[in-house]
């Protein structure tokens, strides 16, 4: 991840400048940018990334931690693997099971499924997905700014 800055406004600008060869698009696009920074969106951009960055460090900090214990190590990964085998149980359970489920029951199954379905997904964009494609972003953006000429 980017290290967070005072304002995310000049890496804008000169992602701006890489990217849009044409200067009154430039300009438009700038003031776009100027336009979002007043209306505190930028802000809220910045938190956010904070936000997982911190949260990224402290689970960082407490499985690499000799005082941790087990639990406090284990816990976030148990979790996840639970989310991730019961979805998939109740999923095979519906698709491979001969259960007959009334109208009423019919109803709250969706719900489930569409909640555990929501779960799974979280879950895998944050080991697998998320990062990763942070990451990517990331690294993209820097060779972006080092590089000169516009990238079309």
């Amino acid at each position: 991840m980017l290290p967070l800055l005072s304002s995310i406004l000049p890496i804008g600008e000169k992602l701006i400048e890489r990217l849009i060869p044409d200067k009154d698009a430039q300009r438009k696009a700038k003031l776009k940018l100027a336009s979002l920074e007043k209306e505190g969106q930028l802000k809220e951009i910045e938190m956010i990334m904070a936000d997982r960055d911190s949260a990224r460090a402290r689970e960082t900090a407490i499985a690499t931690s000799e005082n941790a214990s087990w639990l406090n190590k284990c816990v976030t990964p148990i979790l996840a693997l639970g989310t991730v085998a019961m979805s998939f149980a109740l999923f095979l359970v519906i698709i491979f099971a001969d259960v007959d489920v009334n109208s009423g029951a019919k109803d709250i199954l969706v719900y489930v499924l569409g909640a555990l379905n929501s779960a799974t997904t979280m879950v895998l964009a944050y080991y697998f997905g998320s990062s990763v494609g942070s990451k990517q972003k990331s690294n993209e953006i820097n060779e972006i700014l080092e590089k000169k000429e516009p990238r079309i």
